[in-house]
């Protein structure tokens, strides 16, 4: 797409601030390029210890629950539970404009009371234990998960933004400038060429 540049000097000085507000852009392009990389760097490595972390405490909660019914038998477990569930708010954070989850707050269900009924196996207290460690793991690692694909998704914009300006929208800007600049010079020399021949003609007149 050709590019309308005013006529004139106007069009020379209007492509000169164009070109100084492009690369000021890119600039500031490749800055946020570079922190959103080691951002993401950082947030892919939370993700993965997370998962780890999520994996493990599975692992637990798994052998505690398989523990429980062993010991008590499906229905201990089907009684342990009471339907409680756990509050989960999430607190965001910004870097360099993009907006991703930082950390989940995480409380899980109160403690049963005292008129609660007594847990049917001893392994019913751990493997509830186990199981929201299992849960808190798996909320921490939900949002790290989050946070690492929100980032790296504004990284792949941001390095698609450099390219197309930097492969195409500077390359039409310096070219229109290198032919409004070669025009002017014509013109220029157009103009000067049309002086000294005018300032030739009068000294022919002048002369005897």
């Amino acid at each position: 797409m050709r590019i309308r540049v005013p006529p004139g000097r106007a069009g020379r000085l209007w492509l000169r601030h164009r070109l100084a507000v492009l690369r000021h852009g890119l600039a500031v392009l490749d800055r946020k390029l570079r922190i959103l990389r080691q951002e993401r760097d950082r947030l892919a490595r939370e993700a993965a210890r997370t998962g780890r972390e999520w994996e493990e405490a599975c692992r637990a909660a798994d052998a505690w629950v398989s523990r429980a019914a062993l010991l008590g038998g499906r229905r201990a477990i089907r009684l342990g539970g009471d339907g409680r569930l756990a509050d989960v708010r999430v607190d965001w954070t910004d870097a360099m404009g993009t907006r991703y989850p930082r950390r989940a707050l995480f409380r899980p269900p109160d403690e049963p009371g005292p008129s609660a009924p007594l847990p049917l196996t001893a392994a019913l207290v751990p493997a509830r234990e186990a199981c929201r460690a299992a849960l808190r793991a798996a909320v921490d690692h939900a949002v790290a998960a989050e946070a690492a694909r929100v980032v790296a998704a504004e990284e792949e914009a941001t390095g698609c933004r450099i390219r197309a300006l930097r492969d195409h929208v500077l390359p039409r800007l310096e070219a229109a400038l290198t032919e409004v600049e070669l025009s002017l010079d014509e013109a220029e020399r157009a103009d000067g060429a049309r002086i000294r021949r005018a300032a030739a003609a009068r000294e022919a007149e002048q002369d005897p």
